[in-house]
């Protein structure tokens, strides 16, 4: 491929990669949930403090994302660059530190609460790739948090945090220095009121959210977005209660005039209002139903200026096959044994233009026996529904269309399983599966429109196994 063709692509599938068909290298399982992250810790004083180390070996079947179809034109399929597999060994150590609870006044008294709370954590994932095709992908992704509580549990309490992603997002044409890593920074803060500590809660918060591609290639698409959110629960029944909550972001790219597809600042804004009760002592039922618009800015007369606006919300009934409902809301802390099945309308950011609409069904279940055997499993099938795409002009130039609106469908599954030999020491494995059923090609650049000659065309259809078996040390 020459130099020229080749930086044009490269600048091209930033856009593209970030959120519609990318698929980052992600977090391990074990450091998704809270719950089966962390082990019975040191007491050091007023803390309590959780190392952890964990191990995988396993097998990717499409590292960098690419299409499985057959085309010459095609920049992400064979002949030029077919899916490429490859074996790797993933090791994660960890470190979470966080306040101890209340120590207790007696068997009648309840547990003096403290005036502030404190949880951190930091991780990092170092992969070693074994094919050749894919050892210069060897990176390190990490993260770390923080909250502070104050006045944790009162009638008027407060938090404050801060979190810090690095992600590891390779190009479909494997180049580590055109990737696309970039750093997540949130942080923000949220003000609870609990009148009388009684059935009435609200919360009203803000947050700060910043996206850094770490490469030149995706540092057009660097954006942030500043929010505030403001959400309730009335508990009009001991397990049943309304549920409110709505929140207006504004979101801004930093260099939008040099990114390939045409990026508009928003203000998106969602509204929702549910019900969350039981329907017998196990089964539960979530439903959320709202109002969701991106209100991209721009004038009437540019063309690229998409907006959603529909309904949004979410529907859930869960199954508590090992115990009730109210046993688990007796002990949160405890992992409990859910089947859950549910629904979601939703809209999500996207770099190829303002916003994509969101339709997926799922079904998760998590089982956990003994205090040793740990099993969850949850799939999905989704609609990705797209609105028409344009190429970025100059001002006061008519936006290109790059592609009238289209919908692809995903689906996804994942396995993962552990058993812990003693209470620090846990075995496990995790299959997952994605892939994006598309019948779109995009063109790369504006000059592809017209499919003569030596044109490039990028597929939205892809697919990826991964399989991994890990030992980690937790405690």
């Amino acid at each position: 491929m020459k130099k020229r063709a080749f930086g044009r692509i490269a600048g091209t599938l930033g856009g593209a990669c970030a959120l519609v068909w990318s698929v980052p290298a992600g977090a391990q399982q074990f450091m998704q949930d809270r719950r089966v992250q962390d082990g019975p810790g040191y007491e050091a004083g007023d803390f309590e403090i959780h190392p952890g180390l964990g191990a995988e070996v396993g097998y990717d079947s499409n590292y960098y994302g690419r299409s499985d179809k057959s085309d010459p034109h095609y920049v992400n399929g064979s002949p030029q660059n077919p899916p490429v597999g490859t074996g790797l060994l993933r090791v994660t150590p960890s470190l979470r530190l966080s306040t101890t609870p209340g120590s207790p006044r007696g068997e009648d008294q309840p547990a003096q609460r403290p005036s502030v709370s404190f949880d951190a954590g930091a991780s990092g994932t170092y992969r070693e790739y074994f094919s050749s095709q894919v050892s210069n992908q060897r990176n390190m992704s990490g993260s770390a948090d923080a909250t502070l509580g104050i006045l944790p549990g009162r009638a008027w309490s407060g938090t404050v945090n801060a979190n810090w992603t690095r992600m590891i997002q390779p190009t479909v044409l494997g180049n580590p220095d055109l990737s696309y890593n970039n750093d997540t920074i949130i942080a923000g803060a949220d003000l609870a009121a609990q009148p009388n500590e009684g059935t009435l809660d609200w919360h009203f918060g803000y947050q700060y959210t910043g996206i850094f591609f770490e490469q030149a290639s995706g540092s057009p698409y660097n954006n942030q977005m500043h929010t505030g959110y403001s959400r309730g629960r009335w508990k009009f029944r001991p397990r049943t209660a309304l549920l409110y909550d709505g929140s207006i972001s504004f979101r801004s790219f930093d260099n939008a005039s040099s990114a390939q597809f045409a990026e508009h600042s928003s203000a998106p804004v969602r509204v929702r209002l549910g019900l969350e009760g039981l329907v017998t002592p196990r089964f539960s039922v979530l439903a959320f139903v709202g109002y969701g618009a991106t209100f991209t800015s721009g004038g009437s007369s540019d063309a690229s200026v998409q907006q959603y606006d529909s309904v949004i919300g979410q529907a859930e009934l869960r199954f508590f096959p090992g115990t009730t409902s109210t046993e688990v809301q007796a002990k949160p802390s405890l992992l409990v044994s859910t089947i859950a099945l549910g629904y979601t309308r939703d809209f999500q950011a996207s770099y190829l233009g303002p916003a994509y609409g969101s339709d997926r069904g799922y079904l998760r279940a998590e089982y956990f026996y003994a205090g040793k055997f740990l099993i969850t499993v949850e799939g999905g099938v989704g609609a990705l529904e797209h609105p028409n795409l344009y190429f970025n002009s100059s001002p006061g130039v008519a936006p290109i269309l790059m592609a009238d609106a289209y919908t692809d469908v995903r689906a996804d599954a994942t396995l993962f399983t552990e058993y812990r030999i003693i209470q620090s020491i846990g075995i496990n494995a995790t299959f997952q599966y994605s892939e994006n059923f598309s019948s779109t090609q995009l063109p790369v650049t504006s000059d592809d429109l017209v499919r003569v000659g030596n044109y490039s065309l990028f597929d939205q259809s892809w697919r990826r196994f991964q399989a991994f078996f890990g030992v980690r040390w937790l405690m």
